[in-house]
């Protein structure tokens, strides 16, 4: 199974089209999608900018704005299967249907390694690949990333949020992170097999260390109490 994470900056972009199309054409049984927040989630920090309240509830809001991605998603591509947990994504692709993540399950009632700004939509992608046993995790950009570009200097140019670095080191499968330009990379190796994805920038392979390292939370199948 694939996990794609599409950045929410791509909700105002036309390249969003395709991307969604070839995922709900050739993803069915193998892609599950995640959504960037986007703009729902930069509205969410303009508000706590505004009113001064803590990262717990604007990260259950920032979860949400996810959420409200997911639905313009699904809006635009009919084809792909809402699912809220790992239960309802088996499910679809058991069904042969590409699974679109409503990210509900990360709604917290106590703070946790997640509940941070400096854990955006791009580190819960690699928590949920990290809960499914993922094969592959493929995190796509709507701004350009500097070919042969490592996760460190992705994520000091902004371009990855600031913990992803950290915990893709325990990712027991390969990670890349693409342009939006990167659609027909990603459609050949969907249609020929992981094997034939050659990405045109940043990847990784780390195996789990059996010590325990420094790979992030756990995930969890119930939120936090």
């Amino acid at each position: 199974m694939w996990i794609v994470k599409l950045g929410g900056s791509l909700a105002h972009d036309l390249r969003l089209v395709p991307w969604l199309a070839m995922l709900a054409e050739l993803g069915g049984g193998r892609v599950t999608i995640v959504p960037g927040g986007g703009m729902f989630a930069d509205a969410v920090r303009a508000s706590q900018r505004h009113w001064h309240f803590a990262d717990l509830p604007a990260h259950n809001m920032a979860v949400l704005a996810m959420a409200q991605t997911a639905h313009l998603f699904h809006a635009m591509e009919p084809r792909l299967t809402l699912a809220t947990d790992e239960a309802g994504i088996r499910r679809a692709l058991h069904a042969g249907q590409p699974a679109l993540w409503l990210p509900f399950m990360l709604l917290r009632d106590a703070p946790d390694l997640l509940t941070s700004w400096e854990v955006t939509s791009d580190s819960l992608a690699l928590w949920l690949a990290r809960l499914l046993n993922a094969e592959r995790l493929v995190v796509v950009k709507a701004c350009s990333v500097p070919e042969g570009s490592t996760f460190a200097q992705l994520g000091a140019q902004g371009v990855l949020d600031n913990r992803f670095e950290e915990w893709s080191r325990e990712a027991p499968f390969p990670i890349e992170v693409v342009a939006c330009e990167a659609l027909q990379h990603v459609r050949d190796a969907l249609l020929g097999g992981s094997s034939s994805f050659v990405p045109p920038v940043a990847l990784a392979r780390v195996i789990a260390s059996r010590s325990g390292g420094q790979g992030g939370p756990r995930p969890r199948r119930k939120p936090a109490t």
